[in-house]
This record gives structure tokens, C-alpha cells and sequence, in this order.
């Protein structure tokens, strides 16, 4: 049984780092206009992922999608859209869904859902129900939980839970030592403080 494991593993992860990435095809239309040969050839050089990763590690593949666990041993930057799980150290992408389990930091730079667990954690957006747990969550909106010792964000539609928690709008509740709702009628509160 463990030698089936690890020649699944095995197996896996020479997929993940022996994969090629392919160009889009030539194509046999007459473009007419200079600026119609510069999009040609730019979409002509753009690389797309024959295959879709279930498994990276690094920055290992260079993939504009990957969907599966993503392995960021010591950081990975290079995969901009992550679905599934995020685990390591260092873990930045444009969008996430998903789980993100990163010693260090958690970073998504649009939009993102899930969970994020890390010393610090910043999303820009999310839209759908977010959690962040770590000593510092930031987020330029988020709809879910912010849960750590210093909480900041634009908006917030949920609830804001640590020593330190900042916003500029609130829908929901903040619990600490320091509560700040710039647009709340109370900007500072201790213990609990409401926006709606």
C-alpha cells in the first residue's frame, strides 16, 4: 500500500514538472491591417497549458489556471488563477477559491473565496463568503470573517473578531479591544462595535 502511495505521488509530480506548454496554432487568415498582425502575433506567442495541473510545486508549471494543490515550498507567484489547496509557505496569485494554508503570507490580488490561514493574509474582493485567520487579515472588501490579532478593510460584511479591528463600512459586528467603523455614528468602540 505504501509503495502504491508513493508511486502515485511519484507519478503526479513528474507530470507536474515534466509538462509542456504549447502555442496557440498558425492560422491560414490573411490579416489585412498592421494592427490586426500585432494582436495575431501576440495571441500567437501567448502560452496556454495543454493540460489541466492538478499539482504544483514552486513555480512549477507556469500555468495561467491551475486546479488542484498547489505546493508553495519556499514561495509560488507564477499561476494566476488557484482553485483547491495552497499549501507552504508564501502563496500569491490573482484569484483563489479555495483553501490557501501558507506559513508566511496568503495573497490574492482581485478576487478571491474561501479560507485563508497564515501570519498575514490580504485579498482585495471577495464577493462570496470569506474567511481570514492569522495575526494580520486585511481585505479591500470581504463578506465572511476576519478572525486575528489586527483586522483591517475597506468593507465588511460579516464580522471582524481580534485586539484591533479597522473599517471604513461595516454590515455587521466587530469584537476587541479596539473597534473602528470610520461611517459608524460610534467610530470607536471597546469590546463591541455595529454598523449597518
Amino acid at each position: 500500500m505504501n509503495k502504491l502511495a508513493i508511486f502515485a505521488m511519484s507519478a503526479v509530480l513528474s507530470a507536474a514538472i515534466f509538462a509542456q506548454e504549447a502555442s496557440l496554432p498558425d492560422s491560414d487568415v490573411n490579416l489585412d491591417t498592421p494592427e490586426e498582425k500585432t494582436v495575431a502575433n501576440d495571441t500567437q506567442n501567448r502560452q496556454f497549458a495543454d493540460w489541466p495541473a492538478f499539482f504544483a510545486i514552486y513555480e512549477y508549471p507556469e500555468t495561467p489556471d491551475l486546479v488542484g494543490l498547489r505546493i508553495t515550498i519556499p514561495y509560488s507567484t507564477k499561476q494566476e488563477s488557484v482553485t483547491g489547496i495552497d499549501l507552504g509557505f508564501w502563496g500569491r496569485s490573482q484569484y483563489f477559491e479555495g483553501i490557501q494554508l501558507n506559513l508566511i503570507r496568503n495573497d490574492v490580488k482581485d478576487r478571491g473565496a474561501g479560507i485563508q490561514v497564515g501570519l498575514y493574509n490580504s485579498i482585495t474582493q471577495a464577493d462570496a463568503l470569506a474567511i481570514q485567520v492569522g495575526l494580520w487579515n486585511e481585505a479591500g472588501y470581504i463578506s465572511g470573517i476576519q478572525a486575528g490579532l489586527v483586522n483591517v478593510a475597506s468593507d465588511v460584511s460579516g464580522i471582524q473578531a481580534g485586539v484591533i479591528n479597522r473599517c471604513e463600512e461595516m454590515y455587521g459586528f466587530q469584537v476587541g479591544l479596539v473597534n473602528i467603523i470610520r461611517s459608524a455614528q460610534f467610530q470607536f468602540m471597546p469590546i463591541l462595535n455595529v454598523g449597518f
